[in-house]
Parts: C-alpha cells; sequence; structure tokens
C-alpha cells in the first residue's frame, strides 16, 4: 500500500505538471521550474492519500533531484551506486515502513539512568540501526548484556564493526519479530507507529513479569504507558514505559 501511494503521486504529480506545462501555468524552462511544480504536487498529493510524513520530502524532492543530476551529467555507474547504497541502508522500510531512526545520545544518558536504576539485566534493541546507540549504553553500564537485531546490511556492518571490541553487547542482523524476547528485561523500540501494535503483543507474549517495553517517540494503540521521560534534546525526544505483564492480564493470560 506505500508504494502505491508513492507511485500514485508521483504519477498524478507528473500529469498535472505536464499539463501546466502544456497550458503555460508553468514554464518548461529553466527545468528546476516545473521539477519543483511537479516535487510539490507530488508531496500534495501524498500528504492528501495520508502517506507517513516522511515520504513527503522524498516526493518533494526527487523529481528536481533527477532534475539536478541530469544536469550534472553523471556516468550512469553513480546511479547504480547510489541506488545499491539505497537499498543497503533502507532495505525493507517499503515492507515494514519503519524509516531509519538513530537514537541520539541524551536519549542514550536517559536510558542508562534508567537501566542503571533496575540493576543488572539484559536488553534487547529492535532495529539497533549503526549501533551508535547501544555502544554507548554498552560502555556506560559494563555489567549489562545488550543485544541489537537489524535487518538492513549495512547498518548491521557498521554496527558489528563498532562492537569489535565491546564484550557486553552483539549486534545480529533479520527479523526482530521472529526472535525470542523471553530473556530480555528491557525492549528498546524506536520505529515508527505502524508496528506498534504488533510490537505489544509480542512483548506480552514472550517478556519477563517485570519486563518494560520503552518506545522512542511512538505510542502503542490504546495502551496507556505508565510512565514518560522526556529527554531534554532539540527533537522533544519522548520516552514511554509500557508494562507488558498489564496486557498479559488483560488477556488472560
Amino acid at each position: 500500500m506505500p508504494l502505491v501511494k508513492a507511485l500514485a503521486a508521483q504519477l498524478v504529480a507528473c500529469l498535472l505538471a505536464a499539463l501546466a506545462i502544456k497550458t503555460g501555468v508553468v514554464p518548461l524552462r529553466p527545468i528546476w521550474q516545473a521539477a519543483l511544480a511537479q516535487g510539490m504536487l507530488a508531496c500534495g498529493i501524498a500528504a492528501a492519500l495520508r502517506s507517513e510524513r516522511w515520504w513527503l520530502p522524498i516526493h518533494l524532492g526527487f523529481v528536481p533531484a533527477l532534475a539536478l543530476a541530469q544536469r550534472l551529467d553523471l556516468h550512469p555507474l553513480w546511479y547504480l551506486a547510489a541506488f545499491v547504497l539505497t537499498a543497503l541502508v533502507f532495505w525493507s522500510s517499503y515492507r515494514t515502513r519503519v524509516p531509519l531512526y538513530l537514537s541520539n545520545r541524551r536519549t542514550a544518558d536517559a536510558i542508562a539512568e534508567l537501566l542503571a536504576s533496575r540493576g543488572p539485566g539484559r536488553m534487547l534493541d529492535i532495529g539497533s540501526g549503526t549501533g551508535g546507540f547501544l555502544s554507548i549504553l554498552a560502555t556506560r553500564l559494563p555489567e549489562w548484556r545488550f543485544t541489537g537485531i537489524e535487518s538492513s546490511p549495512l547498518p548491521y556492518l557498521m554496527s558489528r564493526w563498532r562492537s569489535r571490541a565491546g564484550a557486553n553487547a552483539i549486534f545480529l542482523r533479520g527479523d526482530f519479530f521472529a526472535a525470542d524476547w523471553h530473556e530480555f528485561d528491557v525492549v528498546y523500540a524506536f520505529l515508527s507507529p505502524v508496528p506498534m501494535a504488533r510490537v505489544w503483543s509480542k512483548a506480552c507474549a514472550e517478556m519477563p513479569p517485570d519486563g518494560v517495553l520503552v518506545s522512542n517517540s511512538f505510542e502503542i494503540p490504546g495502551v496507556r504507558p505508565y510512565r514518560r521521560i522526556a529527554v531534554a534534546d532539540r527533537r522533544g525526544t519522548e520516552l514511554l514505559l509500557y508494562r507488558p505483564s498489564s496486557g498479559k492480564r488483560r488477556t488472560g493470560r
């Protein structure tokens, strides 16, 4: 569905831009005016189709970027390299609708304080990206054991390289929904609104009774967090803490 929306937004915007050029509303020269008009139309159509917000700048800049690349007269291999790099970074984002979000150092500080108050344990980062977040925690809390799971190849390789000298952090490549969460005291998620209901169901089914699910910024539909932690960073990060054991009690498990 997201890809269908994206394709529809681009095609309709191209048709409208072509009509605007033919009727003289938008000049064909210089080309950047027509490209920018198409980008603005695509962005507006995507917003009307209720695409996720992170799609909007992609729609806005896609055709203008193509026009700029054409003027640069780049060798075709550069386009292939850009495609391969993008695929290695975002890999399954089109399917999971989870972009690459990276947790910052102040968020790591807040999580480190939370973990220190619990004592030694094990934490799982689902969608661990390039591994910087867990590397900070592993250094700060040597008595904890950290596991990160990432599906995209390039971020995963970067996380493995970062963890080469650490003994209390490991990184795995794969689907975190296919992993076993029974052994983890804390599960950390910085994903998107799309998978949060499924994340909650898995946490309720598998996490231990005193386990804590921490969601960075994205709420679980219909579930109230037992605690909110405001992070003093520029983006106004909020950590939402949930007890999966409460979900088990409501469902009778």
